[in-house]
Order: structure tokens, then C-alpha cells, then sequence
């Protein structure tokens, strides 16, 4: 028997079984089984800590039907597939997968988060991450539902602690000791690599649990959770309450002109992008119509409208609860986060909403138009801000550790205002000093990039499997590991924007990506959709 538990195993499944639960009970002292990749199916009978694993099969078809998609998974490699459930606490019901390349396994193991309340597994990000050569693994995060449905909270303070915190720092420690039972040697390097809620989380891990990953890569971090969702109450209030004041999607391809009209080119270029807002300057007033109510023009009302969405929500006494958005992309990433297509139709006031009514106040009959700001912002405090926030820029646990950390947010994002990630980064200088920051943590602005993809600039650099150029010039996971294995701290890498469409992408523009306060600066040569013709510079 000693033998046995030293690795030197019986293949046969009694002898497995009877060495795992031997170990388990502690009758000797042993460790997990090394299981390899011809005994998938062994990983069943591992005995982990709150754990049930219910499926572990060999993938060798190269598609699998997930529950969440209309569409099977294609053109994946042989792997190991491992379902399971976690159980921390009576009223928890964490639903998580574990994939594992049979062949090339890179050594590493790289988690994915989830998007707005979660409810579903991250399915596309574990197919890419298989397909990279990466052991991989997600959760639900403790429940099912569509990302705006908050409804599984009302009544369950457990289950807020496992979409919280709980479920991906847990997912995380049964991933690693399964895909070590599975390939008879540790993880090498572990990282995190999510955006949204998932950038949350990202950031959550670092700050709790440094010891999970060693790089993790943050996007649009929605990490002030509660700040951000009582700023929305008086914005709504603001730009709702009254129906004078409501901004139609129609208007906001004059708002766009107008913005680009008074920022697009100071960056050397008129294309379509505002590269750095801060040096904007752009008035809504100067769209105040000055005759009849018309589609390039704004009403009084509408201009105070157009006012807070960039200021942000305040409280009573004028002071910021959340910063606000960045002009010049209203007219195409506005319609459905901000605006929607009638007063209270906006995804954003859906998100916030059932925020309140589930989260904070136990009242499915919650108001946002009659609810009092600074109330709301207190109970949102109160109530959900030691689980969900993720704020603390005391980050010396994770780099002690030799952690590294790449934040990046793209500058037209209409879900979550990019002040506040700059604000973030801004917190942690102060709190580590400059000098101690830059050895562990990058900050990249997007310009032109909306929610984690997409807009008019260049939005994709390896992150959460948008496509990249191969090379760690061109891809942020690519830099960030780099940094962490080679000790080659993270730079200007190349962003790129692809032709929409099927088939192979195709680039239609790069630039230049700079680490923050840099800007990409045109040389004033060039073609401008070619990154070789910018430069990083300070402002």
C-alpha cells in the first residue's frame, strides 16, 4: 500500500478507488493519485473538499453541446472534460467545468470569469483557452440566469458571497489540484484573464486571494460595484424622470458629429476617435437648439441630460458617487446600453434596478425614479460593498508574491465608465508609490473601444480570446505572461481591428496600445491605419 499511494498505481479502478479513499481518511499518509491523461474517467473518484464531480469524459469528437449556446463547440482538441458542483455552505450551488488538453498542455492553467449577475458558464472563453493549450476552467458563479436577471439573490446572502467572491476563488483551487491529479505534476503559472463583472472579479482575486494567480489580466473592471450602480439612481432620475429630458437614440448621431467635431483631432489624426478624452473639451450647449425641437439639436433638458451622463451620478450634496462616460461614440454604443429605445429601456438601468431590488432592498417593488439617492447609496454600501466591491488598491500581498497585473478599459465603453479603472490605478500609486506600482501593474486605454470589444478603434490585443497577431508585441495575455516568466515588464503592444464578417480576419487598422498616461501620437506621415506610423508619448 505504501507503494501504491507513493504514484506507483494499479491502473485498475478498485485499487484507484480504494487508494484515493485510503488517502482521503488519512489511514496514510499519501498523495492525490497522478491520473494521466488516458484516465479521465479516474477523476470522478477524487475526493475534493465540498466537491462533487458529476461527469469526467474524453472529448475526442471535436465539438461539445453546452447547455447555454444554440450551437455545439467546434474544433476543439481531444480533452478532458470534468463537471462538477460546489457546495461551501448549505444554500450554495456552484455549477463549474474543468477542460484539459490531452496533448500540448502548456503547462499553464488560465481561468475564466464571468459577465454581468453571471448564471452561465464561460463556455467560448474555454474553448479558446483549449485550444491555446491551456488547462482551463469557469463557474457559473453560484446560480443559473441571463446576465441582467439578479432575481436568484432575493432572500439568499450565500449565494451573493459566491457570485461575489466565493465561487471563482473556489473553482480556482479544485481546477489546480484536478488538472494536477490529471497530468501527475503541478501547474506551472496560473492566470486570469476577464472582463465586465469578470474584470471585477479579476481584481477581487488579487486583493483577497493573491496566492490564486500569478498574472491576471482585468478589463472595463466593474469593481465599485455599489458605487456604480447608486450613481445610476440619480442619473435615471436625471435623465428619465422627466420625459422632456429623455435623450432619443435618434439624436445621438448629433451628439457624436459634434463631439468629434471638437476632440477627434487632437491626436494628430481626424479619423473617427477621440485617442485621450482628458484633453477634450467638448460643451453640450453647444447643441442647444435655438428654434424648433429637432434631430441635431437638444432641448434644455436634454442638454442637462447629455451633462450627467459625462459627469456621472452625484449625491445630494453634488458630490461624485461614480464618474461618468466619454464622448464620441454616442451614436453607436449608446442605443442599447444607455439610451434604449424608450425612456428605462437601457441595459444599464435594467442591470442597476434589479441590483436594487434583489441585492439591497428585498423589495422586488423597488423604485429607481422615487427612490432617494442618498439612501440608496448608503443601503448599497451597507448591504452588498464587503462582498461585491473590490476596491482596496492595497495590493502588496500580490506583488510580494512576484503577481502581476494588466487593467485595461477601452475609452467608449457604455456600460462602465473608464474614469473609474483610471481612478483605480490612480489609488494603488498612491497607495504603493509609483516606483512599487510600475513593477507590478499596467494600466492600457482603448481609444475607440466600447464594452471589452468593439467600436470604431483597434479593440483586440488576445484579450478574452479576441483574435491578435501572434507574437507578445501584439497581445496583452501574451505580454502579461512574458512579464510574469521571463521578467520582461509589459510595454506599447499592437492593437488591431479586424473586418467584420466570416472567414479568417482581416486587419483593417493597427496602432499602437500604450501603457498609461501614454498616448498613441500620429508621426504625421504614414498611413494612419498602420500602427508603425505612431508613437507612444507622454502628454
Amino acid at each position: 500500500m505504501d507503494n501504491l499511494c507513493n504514484g506507483k498505481l494499479n491502473p485498475h479502478m478498485m485499487i484507484r478507488r480504494l487508494i484515493i479513499s485510503t488517502c482521503i481518511i488519512g489511514l496514510v499518509p499519501c498523495f492525490l493519485p497522478v491520473l494521466h491523461a488516458a484516465n479521465c474517467d479516474a477523476v470522478k473518484d477524487l475526493k475534493l473538499p465540498n466537491t462533487t464531480i458529476t461527469t469526467a469524459e474524453r472529448v475526442s469528437s471535436g465539438a461539445v453541446d453546452v447547455p447555454t449556446l444554440n450551437l455545439p463547440m467546434r474544433r476543439l482538441p481531444i480533452f478532458c472534460r470534468v463537471v462538477g458542483v460546489l457546495r461551501p455552505t448549505p444554500d450554495s450551488e456552484i455549477n463549474f467545468e474543468v477542460w484539459m488538453p490531452e496533448n500540448r498542455w502548456n503547462g499553464r492553467f488560465l481561468g475564466v470569469g464571468n459577465g454581468g449577475f453571471a448564471g452561465s458558464i464561460g463556455y467560448q472563453g474555454l474553448a479558446g483557452n483549449l485550444r491555446h493549450g491551456y488547462a482551463t476552467a469557469g463557474s457559473d458563479a453560484g446560480h443559473l440566469g441571463q446576465a441582467e436577471d439578479a432575481s436568484w439573490a432575493f432572500g439568499h446572502p450565500e449565494k451573493i458571497k459566491d457570485y461575489g467572491w466565493r465561487a471563482v476563488h473556489l473553482t480556482t483551487e479544485r481546477a489546480k489540484e484536478i488538472v494536477q491529479a490529471y497530468y501527475g505534476s503541478p501547474v506551472k503559472k496560473a492566470y486570469f484573464d476577464s472582463c465586465s463583472d469578470g474584470g471585477r472579479e479579476a481584481l477581487m482575486e488579487a486583493q483577497r486571494f493573491p496566492d490564486d494567480y500569478d498574472g491576471i489580466l482585468a478589463g472595463a473592471p466593474a469593481n465599485a460595484w455599489s458605487h456604480m450602480h447608486a450613481s445610476g439612481v440619480d442619473l435615471a432620475q436625471v435623465t428619465i424622470g422627466d420625459p422632456r429630458a429623455y435623450i432619443s437614440a435618434l439624436k445621438l448621431p448629433a451628439i457624436e458629429r459634434s463631439a468629434l467635431a471638437a476632440c477627434d483631432a487632437l491626436d494628430g489624426v481626424k479619423d473617427g476617435i477621440i485617442s485621450d478624452p482628458s484633453k477634450c473639451h467638448f460643451n453640450p450647449e453647444v447643441l442647444l437648439c435655438k428654434g424648433e425641437d429637432s434631430l441635431d439639436c437638444l432641448t434644455q433638458p436634454q442638454v442637462n441630460s447629455l451633462q450627467a451622463y459625462y459627469a456621472g451620478g452625484k449625491d445630494s450634496q453634488g458630490r461624485s458617487i461614480f464618474p461618468g462616460l466619454v464622448m464620441g461614440d454616442e451614436a453607436h454604443g449608446w442605443p442599447q446600453w444607455v439610451v434604449g429605445h424608450g425612456p428605462g429601456s437601457g441595459d444599464g438601468l435594467q442591470y442597476l434596478q434589479n441590483y436594487f431590488r434583489y441585492m439591497v432592498m428585498d423589495d422586488p417593488k423597488w423604485n429607481i425614479l422615487t427612490a432617494n439617492v442618498d439612501a440608496s447609496f448608503q443601503a448599497a454600501t451597507d448591504k452588498t460593498a464587503a462582498d461585491l466591491d473590490a476596491t482596496s488598491s492595497d495590493l502588496s500581498r500580490f506583488e510580494a508574491r512576484g503577481g502581476k497585473l494588466i487593467m485595461y478599459h477601452g475609452w467608449n465603453d457604455p456600460a462602465i465608465s473608464p474614469w473609474n479603472t483610471v481612478a483605480y490605478y490612480k489609488s494603488v500609486q498612491q497607495q504603493m508609490g509609483e516606483q512599487q506600482t510600475e513593477s507590478f501593474l499596467r494600466l492600457y486605454m482603448f481609444p475607440g473601444m466600447e464594452h471589452c470589444g468593439g467600436g470604431p478603434g483597434p479593440d483586440s490585443v488576445g484579450q478574452i480570446g479576441h483574435a491578435a497577431e501572434k507574437g507578445s508585441k501584439f497581445g496583452l495575455l501574451d505580454a502579461l505572461q512574458d512579464w510574469v516568466e521571463q521578467g520582461v515588464p509589459a510595454g506599447d503592444v499592437t492593437a488591431t481591428k479586424y473586418a467584420p464578417g466570416p472567414g479568417k480576419p482581416k486587419a483593417i487598422m493597427t496602432r499602437p496600445l500604450c501603457p498609461y498616461p501614454m498616448v498613441a501620437k500620429y508621426k504625421g506621415a504614414g498611413d494612419t491605419n498602420v500602427a508603425r506610423n505612431f508613437a507612444c508619448a507622454k502628454e
